[in-house]
């Protein structure tokens, strides 16, 4: 966390400086006021009490204005500290990949990226102001004491090893404990973002009393949780405070008998015992810094694992860009049985390298060699020896049962995931040697799960391309099916539609999806099972106005009526290619097809197919 404070480093040493100052002020006024007391009051000497007195008020004055301004420095510090730590997180969430989304909840990494950003926050600005202040004012302090009067401040200074030990174990204890509180709170997060999403759906089947009595359990937890942390960190304000108060009457009552031996002064005990009351409040304010500093560690902790999954994405990307060629040379030789594939590749890699990264425009060819694919954390192969072409401007249809890997399959072509065996190749190039940005922004993609944005109309379908004009966006929408719709609409494109599309059908939604893959004018398309919620005129409208684009489709559908007119059909199951080819082929020789057809169209259908 500290690497973040590095462009802070001048206002933090000011803010550190200017509280060594203001240390220094308030170290030195139980001094004075031995001094007013020892030669101003005992030898009634009003001159001299003016003069300290007068001393004692510049000294006050001065480290009031140092302390506004180390709060100032301080203050800019953390703050900024603060807004660089959740830029730089929000950025690395933004380029993890399907895996590292996998390891986090969105609701912890909500919280991560602000409850935990903002105690880290906390402690900085408790760290330049007051966390070095307290243990500094101690010490200086002990000196203080030490140089009034060395045999009555031993009595002050006796309890301090104690406490010292004690606060670095409630720190110890403390961090566990908070760190348990900030899980509790993912939780409470994760169970109110459910029930914010679902609130139709919890209506609808009258679960209100049910999930009201899951949030009351979560934050049941995070309130005992809470107290039970709580708890202990406040019983170090008690034990100070017993041990403190008993060396100021140890102070005291030692002090009397030197001041009866002659070995004190009265100034000096009331300068020890002011010294041994302000150590008092410095330890007690330690004792705060104990609680804000365990949070601070258990959140620097949860900061660390997102900071770490990011790492292990930009490796895994290395990893792959090294391996990746080589793995796509071998699998060819496999493939064509021919020994000199594998140098033949090699060589074809060198001609293209220099293109990797740049942002030529691509053709939209697609191809699959012999690739597998697992989840993270998972032994089962979602695909297995998946091997197809797709020349530009083709229209590839994918069918099969739940569970086939159909989505898994589309995923791989952008790199939403990465494959663990064979290779993907986009335009005869393997896509993990093409940059990311690169790929993906020549692809439109719409997924399963049907997304949209709180917005206009023409924001939502614009988001697929940041500086599409208002003809492209009427163009795509036409394209999608969507333009008399949104014609209808209040304000036509300048409608406000709410979060997720909620005032908005299921067809309307996946037409705007569709439309927003469009206005990018990808050179591969991916269609995710969208056209379900669409009737059988408008789908039909629909693949007419596709099949005229210049791009690679690759639909996924339970539909017959959507994979008759595609040029290949890929049938899979089980992670599996059970067959390929066209439409007619299919019906020819494919009993699985067959079956599909006979139950969309019966048995009659068949025959006439």
């Amino acid at each position: 966390m500290f690497s973040y404070l590095s462009k802070y480093r001048a206002a933090a040493f000011v803010a550190i400086l200017l509280m060594f100052f203001e240390l220094i002020v308030e170290l030195l006024q139980p001094y004075l006021i031995a001094k007013i007391i020892d030669e101003g009051i005992v030898p009634n000497r009003s001159d001299v009490v003016m003069f300290w007195g007068g001393l004692m008020l510049a000294c006050s004055l001065i480290a009031f204005v140092i302390g506004i301004l180390s709060s100032f420095y301080a203050a800019h510090v953390s703050q900024s500290f603060g807004f660089d730590l959740r830029q730089s997180l929000y950025s690395k969430v933004q380029d993890f990949t399907f895996p590292q989304f996998g390891r986090f909840q969105v609701s912890s990494l909500i919280t991560r990226l602000t409850n935990d950003v903002q105690q880290l926050q906390n402690t900085v600005f408790m760290g330049l102001r007051v966390m070095l202040r307290a243990p500094l004012f101690v010490f200086g302090s002990v000196i203080m004491s030490l140089l009034v009067n060395p045999s009555v401040a031993l009595w002050f200074i006796i309890g301090l090893p104690f406490l010292c030990l004690f606060l670095a174990w409630v720190l110890k204890r403390g961090e566990s404990l908070f760190s348990a509180v900030q899980s509790r709170l993912d939780k409470v997060n994760g169970v109110i973002q459910q029930n914010l999403i679902g609130m139709r759906l919890i209506r609808v089947f009258v679960r209100m009393r049910h999930e009201g009595a899951k949030f009351d359990q979560a934050s049941g937890e995070l309130t005992n949780r809470t107290i039970v942390a709580l708890r202990f960190t406040e019983l170090t304000m008690p034990i100070i405070l017993l041990v403190m108060n008993t060396c100021i009457i140890l102070v005291l009552w030692f002090g009397k008998i030197g001041v009866d031996a002659g070995a004190a002064s009265m100034g000096e005990i009331v300068a020890i015992v002011n010294y041994a009351t302000r150590t008092t409040g410095a330890l007690s304010l330690m004792s705060m810094i104990v609680v804000a500093f365990s949070r601070g560690r258990a959140s620097a902790q949860r900061i660390s694992e997102v900071e770490l999954a990011a790492n292990d994405t930009e490796q895994d990307a290395s990893k792959a860009a090294d391996h990746s060629s080589d793995e796509a040379a071998s699998n060819a030789a496999k493939a064509s049985g021919d020994i000199s594939a594998n140098s033949q590749n090699r060589e074809a890699r060198a001609n293209n390298e220099n293109d990797y990264g740049t942002t030529r425009p691509l053709k939209g060819a697609v191809e699959f060699r012999q690739v597998g694919f697992r989840y993270p954390d998972s032994d089962v192969n979602v695909l297995s020896d998946i091997s197809f072409s797709a020349r530009a401007g083709e229209t590839l249809a994918i069918m099969g049962s739940t569970g086939s890997g159909k989505t898994s399959l589309l995923g791989l072509i952008p790199r939403l995931y990465e494959a663990d065996e064979g290779a993907v190749l986009v335009d005869g190039i393997d896509n993990r040697k093409m940059e990311l940005e690169t790929l993906r922004r020549q692809i439109g993609y719409v997924p399963q799960e049907i997304m949209l944005f709180s917005g206009t109309v023409a924001e939502n379908i614009s988001w697929g391309k940041r500086d599409a004009s208002l003809d492209e966006i009427k163009d795509a929408a036409k394209r999608a099916q969507i333009h008399e719709t949104i014609m209808k609409l209040p304000l036509q494109y300048d409608t406000v539609i709410g979060q997720k599309g909620v005032n908005l059908s299921g067809g309307q939604k996946q037409r705007l999806s569709i439309a927003r893959a469009l206005v990018r004018k990808p050179a591969i398309l991916l269609l995710d099972d969208c056209t379900s919620a669409l009737d059988v005129r408008t789908e039909s409208a629909l693949l007419a106005e596709l099949k005229d684009l210049s791009c690679t489709i690759l639909l996924v559908t339970q539909k017959i009526s959507s994979t008759a007119n595609a040029d290949t059909i890929l049938l899979m199951d089980d992670g599996r290619l059970l067959a390929s080819g066209s439409h007619h082929e299919l019906m020819q020789n494919s009993l699985l097809y067959q079956r599909i057809y006979e139950s969309q169209y019966g048995k009659a259908g068949v025959g006439n197919a």
